[in-house]
Parts: C-alpha cells; sequence; structure tokens
C-alpha cells in the first residue's frame, strides 16, 4: 500500500445501505432534480434532504417512503410538526400517494403512517422499517429531550430520511445531531474530527480552518443542499421567489424618568416589560394593517396576553394557542390555507414549520423573539416557490426592542453565508453523487428490437 492508499483509507464515508430499485417506481408528479434527490436518497438508505422552503421536500419524503414499504412490504412513519399531518397526507393523496394520519399504535397498518412529534410515545418504534423526519432542525439542540429520545427510539431503524430548510442556522456543530440520528457517526466523533474549541469557551466549537473543505465533502455523502434546481445544475424555471418586503413599524418607548431618550432593554425582564408597555399600541397597528384591505392575514405574536389582545381587536380572526386541542389547530390551519379564515392570530412555535401558507400574501410579526429559525420559518410560510404575489412582511416593534430586531438581521446575513459556503463547497460532491446514482439504479429496458445490416 502506498502512502497515498494510506491516507485515503482514512477517509470517512456515509456507506450506501439503501435499497435496489427502477426509476420506473417512483412517483412520475415529481420534478427532474426530485427524483434525482429521491433515487439517491434510496440508494444512502439513511440521509438528509436540505431543501429550502417550496422545493418540494413532502413529495420526496412520501416518494422516498413509498418505494421502501413496497419493496419491503414493511411500515413507515413520518414524524412532523403540529398540524402539519394533515397537510402532508393531503399532499400525498394529490400524487397519488396513499398515508394515513395516526395518533396511536392501533391507527398504523402497512404503508406511510403520519404522526406529530408531540405523540411520539404512542408508538412502538422497532415496527417500523422506515422513518423521516420532516422538519428534523428538532433535532439540533444538543440538550434536547425530543432530540435524545428520537435518535434511541430509531438506533435501529434500518432506512432513516431527514428533511429540513434550515439544517443549522446558528452553528455547524448542529449537524452532529443528524449525523448520530442516522446512524453514521456520534456527534462526538463528528466534532472531534471537523471541529475545535472556540478559544477558551470550551462550549463553542467552530471548523478547523483546514478541513473546512473535508467537511463539506463529507456532508455531501450523506446530505443534499439546495436552496433552487440551479444549485445542482437543473433549470430553474419556475422556482423564482417574489419580492420579499420587511416593513417596519416602531412604536415610540417612553424615557425613564430623569432621561431624555429611552433605555434599549438588555435583560430578560427589560424585555418583557417593554413588549407589555408597547402591547396595545403594536396591537392597534395590526389591526389597523388587517383592517386596511379585504386580503388574508397571517399575524404572529409570541405571548399568550399578545395573542388574546390580537383576537379581541381583530373581529374577524381567529386565534389558536398552545392549550388548543390538536383536532382544533390542524382544521384552523387547514382552513386557512384553503380561504375559509381571513386573519390567523397564533404562534410561530405552533405554526411556523412545515405548513404552506402561500395562499396569504400579508403577515404581522406583532413582535419579535431572538429565535432567527422561528423567524424565517414563519416568514416561509408564505414567501416560497409557488406564490404568485410579493409578500409584504410588517414587523411591529417598540424602541426599547430594537436590539431584537438587529440581532435577527445579524443571524440573517450569518445565515446567508453559511447557506452560500454549504451549496458552494457541496455543490460539486452532490452532483457526482446524485448523477453516479442514477446511472447505478436505472434499469436498461429496449423496446425496440436490434435488426442487424445486411451485409453482415
Amino acid at each position: 500500500m502506498t502512502y497515498q492508499e494510506f491516507i485515503k483509507s482514512k477517509e470517512i464515508e456515509s456507506i450506501n445501505a439503501g435499497i435496489k430499485f427502477s426509476m420506473d417506481e417512483l412517483n412520475g408528479s415529481m420534478f427532474p432534480y426530485q427524483r434525482d434527490i429521491v433515487s439517491w436518497a434510496l440508494t444512502k438508505g439513511r440521509a438528509a434532504i436540505f431543501s429550502d422552503c417550496g422545493t418540494g421536500k413532502t413529495i420526496m419524503q412520501l416518494s422516498w417512503m413509498d418505494v421502501i414499504c413496497r419493496h419491503t412490504g414493511g411500515k413507515g412513519l413520518i414524524l412532523c410538526p403540529l398540524s402539519v399531518a394533515e397537510q402532508t397526507r393531503k399532499e400525498g393523496e394529490k400524487f397519488g400517494i396513499r398515508s394515513r394520519v395516526c395518533r396511536s399504535q392501533d391507527d398504523i397498518d402497512a404503508g406511510i403512517n403520519i404522526a406529530n412529534y408531540e405523540i411520539l410515545d404512542h408508538f412502538d418504534p422497532d415496527a417500523f422499517i422506515c422513518v423521516v423526519l420532516d422538519e428534523s432542525s428538532i433535532l439540533k439542540s444538543f440538550t434536547s429531550a425530543t432530540r435524545n429520545a428520537l435518535i434511541d427510539a430509531f438506533v435501529h431503524t434500518p432506512y432513516k430520511l431527514c428533511c429540513t430548510a434550515t439544517p443549522a442556522p446558528n452553528d455547524h456543530s448542529e449537524l452532529g445531531n443528524t449525523v448520530e440520528f442516522l446512524g453514521i457517526m456520534s456527534r462526538t466523533e463528528m466534532l472531534a474530527t471537523y471541529f475545535i474549541h472556540d478559544g477558551s469557551d470550551t462550549s463553542k466549537w467552530r471548523l478547523k480552518g483546514h478541513g473546512e473543505k473535508k467537511f463539506w465533502e463529507f456532508v455531501a455523502t450523506w446530505a443534499v443542499c439546495v436552496r433552487s434546481p440551479a444549485d445542482l445544475g437543473y433549470t430553474n424555471d419556475g422556482f423564482v421567489l417574489p419580492k420579499l418586503n420587511l416593513i417596519e413599524h416602531i412604536v415610540e418607548s417612553k424615557a425613564a424618568e430623569g432621561m431624555l431618550i429611552s433605555k434599549l432593554a438588555e435583560t430578560l425582564s427589560e424585555r418583557r416589560e417593554a413588549r407589555k408597555n408597547s402591547m396595545n399600541d403594536r396591537v392597534r397597528i395590526a389591526n389597523t394593517l388587517t383592517q386596511s384591505n379585504a386580503d388574508k392575514w397571517l399575524v404572529w405574536c409570541d405571548f399568550n396576553a399578545e395573542s388574546a389582545a390580537l383576537h379581541k381587536a381583530i373581529t374577524d380572526s381567529v386565534e389558536v394557542q398552545g392549550s388548543d386541542k390538536p383536532e382544533y389547530k390542524s382544521k384552523s390551519a387547514m382552513d386557512f390555507a384553503d380561504g375559509g379564515i381571513r386573519v390567523l392570530v397564533s404562534k410561530p412555535s405552533i405554526f411556523g414549520f412545515g405548513m404552506n401558507f402561500q395562499s396569504c400574501h400579508n403577515m404581522i410579526f406583532c413582535g419579535i423573539s431572538d429565535s432567527y429559525e422561528q423567524f424565517y420559518q414563519a416568514i416561509r410560510r408564505c414567501w416560497r416557490y409557488g406564490q404568485v404575489h410579493d409578500v409584504d412582511a410588517h414587523i411591529i416593534i417598540s424602541e426599547a426592542e430594537m436590539n431584537v430586531l438587529d440581532n435577527i438581521k445579524r443571524k440573517q446575513a450569518d445565515m446567508d453565508v453559511m447557506q452560500n459556503n454549504m451549496v458552494a463547497l457541496m455543490r460539486d460532491v452532490t452532483m457526482s453523487n446524485i448523477r453516479h446514482t442514477v446511472r447505478i439504479t436505472t434499469d436498461y429496458r429496449p423496446k425496440v428490437r436490434m435488426e442487424m445490416p445486411t451485409w453482415m
């Protein structure tokens, strides 16, 4: 063995652990890039699809699971955020893929089963041949009880797929949780191989400077990252986002006694106090906006008091709180998507992930939190491929909370840089992997009889 061969043998790769199939078995409604990604994910067996909102994650995960369940005769489970289950079932129905929404193990049957993360303990993980985590960024917290429960529950599941638009919105090291769930390596191993402690803070990790390219090449062996089909060399026809207008409404904050100008809220208690003091003014502005036209409006808030005040002020609104029954949440989400509700008042933690509200192009943030992921996901419920109108997102915030808005803007810039780097560094490897997968899984089926030339 030469030295180069020895070094090559030390490279880490994700092993193909999928199934053999024909491209004819894939759902014919998919775009070419979707078919190729699903083909690649089926060959891998354990993979991740990091695909932006509106690029078709739902049809890809349904098709992936449909092929596996038909090949094995087994049962599959798609876990998704609250209220997304029924929308996923309807999406599959539209493309001819049968599935069912389940509340317990008694509802499970062969084929595709869909349930919410909140009721994971109602099911027997060992009963499933494959699992999909829809909006798999739920794994991102290293100390999360949900993260640990998911990894432990499906450690022996043969086929796994993670799907999300925001795999690691704030920190590359968060990808370690996805790696561990898929069974490729532990989070600790990934960090030790590609990361180093950030200075004196041992709780923070950063990519080793010389290892950045190798890290993204490693990620590309088990994940696809795509913002639009053009990222992978496909045509971008029909995948152009409309204009997004972020409109700020600044509520004046009263200066404290003895002060000429209001002070920015720094601590959590100061922010809560500023939020409380400005609530009536923010609700008044939100109500004025929703009554300015007859269009649909999606109104986001963070606290129960805000939610109640908004619902009371906006007379034709429907309010959905965390304490409401799952059936009511699901019905309200579908009614709003289908046009039965004009103004929906709720929280990003309830409807901010996974829902398709592209029938609406007006939204209001009646205050925002520090979570950029929640803000981004909430925006993308309406601002997504397939949206035919420009999207207006109104941010109503008090002067005292402007540092929160500035922090969101900074995180947005950081995420843009991270996504650009991910796509650029993974592009060549990903395109090579997908093209290679397509070649090795497509059967040659001649349909024209060969005729020998007369001179032979």
